[in-house]
């Protein structure tokens, strides 16, 4: 189980990788614009009824997610990186009138997409985890949503997770499907990053490491670091 005082290794860590990952500021500095002081909403996709994607081990998405975005949390705290959670555990409570997983997951999306919108300065980011029919498709996949700055952050963090993680695939930032209700919804910067193939037996062996999770954690935050930076100066 994740515990948020036993992240002192990671800070040496982070400091690297901030330093280590730039892209061109010319890239950032499209992304430019006059806004209210970033809040970095994270989205722990999936929770409570709705597990998400399952591997063939048990393994569930929506405990993956969770653990990498409590991981992220911390080390924001740390950086002083103002934060949301979307949610902080595995449990979620619905409406009582929500009486159907469908119901339920309606209701959950629709609550998501509230508190990021009424959030000032949000820039969202939704943890996931990819699966396929097929054991293999494998490495990480970052989608961004349609308001501007979402490629932007989105190409940061395709090079950056690609560059630290998985330097063996070519896969580039691409734009989420209009079918996503969060990242449709969401007014503001939106990315989501597929951490990995649960159905992709070496991904999900590394998805199962404490110390993955944290890698995949540092890197989105100093990910983050950067295109913050880029916009506020």
């Amino acid at each position: 189980m994740f515990d948020k005082m036993n992240w002192w290794f990671p800070l040496a860590l982070i400091v690297l990788l901030a330093v280590a990952v730039l892209v061109k500021p010319s890239e950032i500095a499209a992304a430019a614009a006059t806004a209210p002081t970033p809040v970095l909403v994270i989205d722990a996709g999936h929770g409570g009824a709705d597990g998400g994607a399952v591997a063939t081990d048990g393994t569930l998405e929506s405990d993956l997610n969770l653990d990498i975005a409590l991981r992220l949390e911390a080390l924001a705290a740390f950086w002083g990186v103002d934060t949301v959670m979307t949610r902080d555990s595995a449990e979620i409570d619905y409406p009582a009138e929500a009486d159907t997983l469908a119901a339920m997951k309606r209701a959950d999306q629709y609550a998501r997409a509230a508190l990021v919108n009424s959030t000032a300065g949000a820039v969202l980011i939704s943890i996931h985890q990819n699966n396929y029919p097929a054991a293999a498709p494998w490495g990480i996949q970052v989608f961004y949503g349609g308001v501007a700055g979402s490629d932007t952050l989105a190409a940061v963090l395709q090079e950056n997770l690609t560059g630290q993680l998985c330097s063996n695939t070519r896969r580039l930032a691409e734009p989420i499907d209009s079918s996503i209700y969060l990242m449709k919804k969401a007014s503001c910067t939106a990315v989501l990053v597929e951490c990995g193939f649960l159905s992709n037996p070496e991904d999900l062996s590394k998805l199962r490491t404490e110390e993955y999770r944290l890698e995949l954690a540092t890197v989105i935050l100093a990910s983050y670091l950067q295109y913050i930076q880029g916009i506020t100066t």
